[in-house]
């Protein structure tokens, strides 16, 4: 099977992506490779300390099937993974991001055409001081929103992340199996 990119960075919500790598791992054989800015150990909200596999610069982006993007701090100054996000986008493959991780869509401009959510609020954003990095107009209220090969959650919503994201690998062989991964869930809109 293929290569899925996780990018990892201090403070990172490590217990919203934890369930979508064990499914995509084990029940969709993909490998996980790990990247992150540097080689520097990452510690997480959980405060698990994470190493990269890579750094960003180092990945081979066509050798991947997609990336998930874990939330965490708003910060418009992480701006490292913006190129290897809009290449794969222009490649047609998977971006998966949950909670604030959609940040990094937004400032690479992957969600100026795509609808998307998000748990990150214009007034958190405020709050900050920082420049919102999203196109407020294409974002739903919505637990998660699928556009195309670009997947959106709110953090609330991991294991409904989770489902959507395997469906579009098929990894599920039926809803009964899916059932089996997961449980009782109802991917709601």
């Amino acid at each position: 099977m293929g290569t899925i990119l996780c990018y990892i960075y201090p403070d990172m919500a490590d217990f919203e992506v934890v369930l979508l790598l064990h499914r995509l791992r084990n029940a969709g054989g993909r490998t996980i490779i790990t990247i992150a800015e540097t080689m520097e150990e990452v510690t997480a909200q959980s405060g698990l300390r994470y190493l990269p596999d890579l750094t960003i610069d180092q990945v081979n982006a066509d050798e991947a099937e997609g990336l998930i993007i874990p939330g965490g701090p708003i910060n418009n100054e992480q701006n490292a993974i913006l190129p290897l996000i809009r290449h794969l986008d222009a490649q047609g493959k998977l971006l998966a991001a949950i909670c604030f991780g959609p940040q990094f869509l937004g400032r690479a401009g992957v969600l100026d055409s795509r609808q998307f959510t998000t748990s990150c609020t214009p007034e958190h954003i405020a709050g900050e001081g920082l420049a919102d990095p999203f196109p407020r107009s294409n974002c739903l209220n919505r637990r998660c929103v699928q556009d195309g090969h670009v997947i959106t959650a709110q953090g609330h919503a991991f294991v409904d992340f989770v489902a959507r994201v395997c469906n579009h690998f098929h990894i599920f062989r039926d809803a009964r199996h899916e059932y089996q991964q997961l449980g009782n869930i109802k991917d709601s809109d």
